[in-house]
């Protein structure tokens, strides 16, 4: 059978998306400062000219792969809520969905990358800020709305609270990645649930 010929548009999305996969992987595997656009394009099977066809630059690159991993998450998060099910199975869905995330060890790194190149590019910070801050506001709705169907009011301020939990995650990720026979995953995992189910459902 023969395949289907691609538009012009499909095949420019196509690279432009297998641009973006090959740099998570070698970001994720040299880091930003040393991933080259050579290693994005030799990874994705593409010249410089299509990267550049794409994306003005390699920060440009990176920002959007931030992006996508954001809106997945807010899409998952809303998805969870939307859905109609009873208290209980939101809550121990939220929790599980949480503990996925901690367990992504490619999009933690990413993320630890960008913080690291905030901290030198005034620039790319605003940009990463602007996502931290959406993030922590989608998490913070989250809550939100959980304590509304409960009838009940959150123990803390929901961005208090939302901040907390990606800084909680973030912490314990890079604890586990460091010294992980002081906080092998299973452990640290097991404390996520039971700091989630005490703290912001209780």
């Amino acid at each position: 059978m023969a395949r289907k010929r691609l538009t012009r548009e499909e095949s420019r999305d196509q690279t432009h998306q297998r641009l973006l996969e090959a740099a998570a992987l070698v970001i994720a595997k040299k880091g930003f400062a040393a991933a080259s656009v050579e290693d994005i394009t030799a990874q994705a099977g593409y010249t410089r000219g299509a990267f550049y066809s794409n994306f003005k630059s390699k920060a440009e690159l990176f920002i959007e792969l931030l992006s996508q991993d954001h809106q997945c998450v807010r899409q998952d998060l809303h998805q969870i809520l939307d859905a109609p099910q009873s208290l209980e199975a939101i809550e121990e869905q939220i929790t599980q969905y949480y503990l996925r995330v901690y367990r992504d060890e490619k999009n933690f790194i990413l993320w630890a990358e960008a913080r690291v190149l905030a901290l030198r590019d005034a620039k790319f910070r605003a940009k990463l800020n602007a996502y931290c801050l959406e993030k922590r506001d989608d998490i913070a709705d989250v809550i939100e709305r959980f304590y509304q169907m409960r009838g009940s009011k959150p123990p803390a301020p929901p961005k208090d609270l939302a901040f907390s939990t990606m800084a909680l995650i973030d912490g314990m990720r890079f604890f586990n990645e460091t010294i992980p026979k002081e906080l092998p995953d299973e452990a640290a995992q097991n404390a996520l649930g039971v700091i989630f189910t005490s703290t912001f459902f209780k």
